[in-house]
């Protein structure tokens, strides 16, 4: 199973609205960038998802999952470009902030850091493991 974070603006669509769609989920659609499109075409069903405030909150509020695979995007005709379908599994007990994760040292290569444009990007295991325990989570939750 790989892992990812996924950024949205809040006052447009966030956490809260996931969760409002329930299990069917909703479709990660809007992103017209290439390197975000691969990472959608690299997932797979189950796969999990940092679902992160950008603009507003600039943190990392909740965690996802994959429940469709990647697909044309409905909101274009253009067919390069697709998307996967999520849907909310849990909330951090406590999100963490862009400002902590710039802040912790074991994170200063996280995509979140280095590549803090793009929209759907990896995630390492060690990575996830160290935001779900500052997030409030312990890794096999």
């Amino acid at each position: 199973m790989a892992r990812w974070l996924m950024k949205s603006e809040p006052d447009v669509f966030g956490w809260d609205d996931l969760v409002a769609k329930g299990r069917k989920g909703e479709q990660w659609d809007g992103v017209r960038n290439y390197q975000a499109r691969n990472n959608m075409r690299a997932m797979q069903l189950g796969d999990e998802v940092f679902f992160y405030h950008s603009n507003i909150g600039l943190e990392i509020v909740g965690i996802a999952e994959v429940c469709a695979l990647a697909h044309p995007d409905s909101t274009t005709d253009d067919p390069r470009w697709e998307c996967v379908d999520i849907r909310a599994v849990r909330p951090l007990p406590r999100p963490v902030t862009l400002k902590e994760v710039k802040a912790t040292p074991e994170l200063a290569e996280m995509s979140l850091v280095t590549s803090m444009r793009l929209s759907v990007q990896p995630v390492t295991d060690s990575e996830w493991a160290l935001v779900c325990k500052m997030g409030g989570l312990a890794e096999a939750d």
